[in-house]
């Protein structure tokens, strides 16, 4: 039972909007009602500028790796059945992901749960995790979509598990890229019109910002 208590508190646990707590720190703005609209780092950083934006981003990411990370050691047994203890890593990271999707504070509302894949990965597989980052990075770089990059992230990690063998969190991080693909429907649609906002925007051009 304690397993499943913890699940709940694993959403919880995501369910914490920083990204709203932060912007009101340090710029007193309600990210969910100006830029795009979104809780997460991209439009912190917009509003309130990059230092607001990493906070962000460390803490989402944070709330992703402590909800596995304390459930893993605070409710499982190590001599428990590997498929017992795989299966509720999974419930652990899946309840934290939804957590910050659909927020129990937010009316069920919430981000897309990019920062908080990093953290919940860079504590599973923190290798495939990093390469995942860097290709995402790339992304960015070359075409200027924080949206593609975050799609390139969640798409490529269940690839390269899958190449590095790590087949116990192939099932994870399949659903969460469901998830986030899901999430990102309007920015998919934004790319493939050619009208999805990169991420040097200037203060100058008009429009919404890439809602990320």
């Amino acid at each position: 039972m304690l397993e499943w208590f913890w699940v709940f508190i694993s959403y919880l646990i995501g369910s914490v909007p920083f990204g709203l707590v932060i912007a009101r720190i340090f710029c007193r703005v309600d990210p969910q009602k100006a830029g795009s609209g979104n809780i997460g780092a991209t439009n912190v950083t917009r509003l309130c500028g990059l230092p607001a934006g990493i906070a962000t981003l460390l803490f989402d990411a944070g709330k992703g790796a402590a909800a596995v990370f304390l459930g893993t050691h605070l409710t499982l047994d190590p001599a428990a059945p590997t498929d017992s203890h795989a299966l509720f890593v999974t419930l652990f990271a899946l309840a934290a992901l939804l957590g910050h999707m659909h927020s129990i504070f937010l009316k069920f509302k919430g981000g897309k749960a990019v920062a908080t894949t990093l953290g919940i990965f860079l504590y599973l597989a923190p290798l495939q995790t990093l390469l995942a980052a860097v290709l995402c990075l790339l992304v960015i770089a070359w075409k200027k979509y924080v949206s593609l990059g975050s799609l390139v992230l969640v798409v490529s990690l269940p690839l390269i598990l899958l190449a590095c063998g790590r087949m116990e969190l192939l099932p994870l991080a399949s659903v969460n890229a469901v998830l986030v693909i899901n999430a990102h429907r309007a920015n998919i649609g934004r790319l493939l019109r050619g009208e999805e906002k990169t991420w040097m925007r200037s203060k100058k051009s008009s429009g919404r910002p890439e809602q990320n």
